[in-house]
């Protein structure tokens, strides 16, 4: 039993972790690059549109979507790792 709740805890800590790290990326590009750094990144262009209006109106949906991808595919394989998948 104690090792289960062992088990259980580092599980915890490496989805904890993951999350943190997803949500840093999140928070770095939708608030940095689409707010804070949006003038510095305007000298740049991508598809005809200055990089930190991209980044702004587009670039941080796509990040966003990304990131929802690989928290999947991270969790899928926590789970397998710690034998609490589903299957």
């Amino acid at each position: 039993m104690a090792d289960n709740k062992q088990k259980m805890k580092a599980y915890w800590k490496k989805n904890l972790m993951t999350l943190l790290f997803l949500l840093l990326i999140w928070f770095t590009v939708s608030f940095g690059f689409g707010i804070l750094l949006v003038e510095q990144l305007n000298n740049f262009k991508i598809g005809g549109f200055k990089l930190g209006f991209w980044f702004a109106q587009q670039g941080s949906i796509y990040v966003f979507v990304i990131l929802i991808f690989v928290y999947v595919y991270r969790m899928n394989k926590l789970d397998k790792e710690f034998d609490v998948n589903e299957e």
